[in-house]
């Protein structure tokens, strides 16, 4: 495990926590809106139809498989990294199990924008609170270091699951256009504003360069 700041440890925890609860129900949001996903959950929905399982536990196995490729990449996570596996699933399987499906366009459209929104309020605070990065952006910054650029590595393997998930019968639409285009300025607005100051480890740093640069 990487290290963690230990300043501030209780706000930390606090935000890297409420982060990665309202990422899972803003992912679980744009499930419900039906009108398209981000790229992983495109993914992550596609294989969810061809098995018993759901979204959510798609969420998670999928993350525990990116995070054992970094090993080979040299990379550390941290306690953010590791609680980003499971919270984020755990999350979308139970608001998915509780909030009916809205079936009035106007709804499912507020729903859409509002889940883009949360989704980068929510990479803003628990990228701020400096406790690792999630398990997809440690995997795109690894392999970044090995000599492309953060924005290329991004694009060629969010467009490969896309791909996958779009063929697996995940849901693609306006609203997987409306996540590529809003979430890289959003979280360049959010992480700064959502930073707790202090220590930082290497890693904390490049996970904000990465975010910084579009990754979620």
């Amino acid at each position: 495990m990487a290290p963690w700041p230990r300043d501030r440890l209780p706000r930390r925890l606090v935000q890297l926590y409420g982060g990665l609860v309202l990422y899972g129900i803003s992912d679980a949001m744009l499930v419900l809106a039906g009108l398209g996903l981000d790229p992983w959950d495109v993914f992550h929905q596609g294989l969810a139809r061809h098995s018993p399982f759901p979204i959510g536990t798609w969420s998670i196995i999928v993350g525990a498989i990116v995070l054992l490729l970094w090993f080979p990449l040299q990379q550390r996570p941290g306690l953010g990294t590791v609680s980003n596996v499971f919270v984020i699933g755990l999350v979308i399987n139970a608001v998915l199990a509780l909030v009916p499906v809205p079936h009035s366009l106007a709804v499912r459209i507020v729903t859409l924008c509002a889940a883009v929104l949360l989704n980068g309020i929510a990479t803003g605070a628990y990228i701020g609170a400096g406790m690792g990065p999630g398990p997809r952006d440690g995997l795109m910054t690894g392999l970044a270091l090995r000599g492309s650029s953060i924005r290329v590595v991004r694009t060629g393997i969010e467009v490969t699951v896309l791909l996958a998930g779009f063929l697996l019968g995940g849901t693609v639409g306006i609203g997987t256009l409306l996540y590529a285009l809003a979430i890289g300025p959003l979280v360049h607005q959010f992480i700064p504003m959502l930073r707790i100051a202090g220590p930082r480890s290497h890693e904390s740093e490049r996970s904000d360069h990465a975010a910084e640069a579009g990754t979620t």
